[in-house]
């Protein structure tokens, strides 16, 4: 069965906000003249979250519940990955599970849909968070968008919209949750960023402190190098190599250059600074044609970013869920 909408909840112990948080988005897509699918992905709860899911309604009104359990706790962007897996709508919507995103401000995102955008991005204006959690962020998002290209004002909300055809084909893991918009740029799909409500957390605890924030810098390295280098691996490299190259070769004017001035004095360091930046060059000319070589021999890896950059994305839905 195909649903109109696929709405995906990654949930981590959230027994007290499963309830409400189903109640919620029924209210929120009560209107809708679609049916809706509700994906609930339990994420190795230690508490009794997914036995709280189990009991709540599977079929109401426009509503059909779905659960996805994991045997052991992954992370949020694996729960989110398996969500979207397992989802059947044509456009999917994720959020938290801990009621500080809005159920509410879901028909904001599908009317940014109808208009035609491939990807809608919800920006938390007014964040409810301790400081400890929204100055980092604000650090990274500048960063995502200073390496990326995508200025997007939050890219840690994890209540997006997206055309299943654009995010089903994007892989997800670690914590690249927060860089769908960059790799959706991939696809030149159409990304818009609209205000949504936060609101404090009532129940239960946050999963998300300063441990995190090094996961995120290393996965920006990653996107970074995807983006860069993913078409032609060695050019990149290649680059590098010609500017150790200029270095290298300053240098040894350098050191000819302070041999003939001061013939007595030894020029250990810009013989030393030759030698070095001659071998950086061959090492990274050599690990560009090793990255090609990989590139081409193990192109399925790189598979989905192709269809990524080779997909026409639709900007008509084929329903209309308002």
């Amino acid at each position: 069965m195909t649903f109109a909408l696929s709405i995906i909840v990654p949930l981590y112990n959230e027994e007290a906000n499963v309830g409400p948080m189903y109640d919620a988005i029924r209210a929120a897509v009560a209107n809708l003249r679609a049916r809706v699918e509700v994906v609930f992905v339990d994420d190795g709860s230690r508490d009794h979250t997914f036995e709280t899911a189990e009991v709540l309604p599977r079929d109401q009104d426009n509503v059909h519940l779905r659960l996805v359990k994991f045997r052991r706790n992954y992370g949020q962007t694996a729960a989110m990955a398996a969500g979207i897996e397992h989802a059947r709508g044509t456009i999917l919507i994720t959020m938290d599970g801990d009621l500080q995103n809005d159920p509410a401000d879901i028909p904001l995102f599908l009317e940014k849909i109808d208009e035609g955008f491939d990807l809608v991005v919800g920006w938390r204006h007014d964040r409810q968070d301790h400081w400890s959690r929204v100055l980092p962020s604000k650090i990274a998002n500048w960063l995502i968008g200073k390496a990326t290209g995508v200025p997007i004002k939050d890219n840690g909300c994890s209540l997006k919209a997206y055309r299943a055809e654009l995010i089903k084909a994007i892989p997800l893991y670690s914590e690249m949750h927060r860089f769908i918009p960059a790799m959706s740029s991939l696809a030149g799909a159409r990304i818009a960023e609209i205000k949504v409500r936060h609101h404090p957390r009532k129940f239960g605890r946050s999963k998300y402190g300063f441990s995190r924030i090094y996961k995120v810098f290393l996965d920006l390295l990653a996107i970074s190098t995807i983006l860069g280098f993913y078409r032609r691996p060695v050019a990149g490299f290649a680059t590098l190599a010609v500017t150790a190259s200029v270095v290298a070769l300053f240098s040894l004017i350098s050191a000819v250059a302070y041999a003939v001035v001061a013939p007595d004095e030894p020029g250990i360091v810009f013989s030393g600074l030759t030698v070095l930046s001659g071998a950086l060059a061959i090492f990274l000319l050599f690990l560009g044609l090793l990255s090609q070589l990989i590139h081409s021999t193990m192109t399925r890896r790189f598979d989905p970013f192709r269809r990524l950059a080779a997909r026409l994305v639709s900007t008509h839905p084929e329903e209309h869920l308002a």
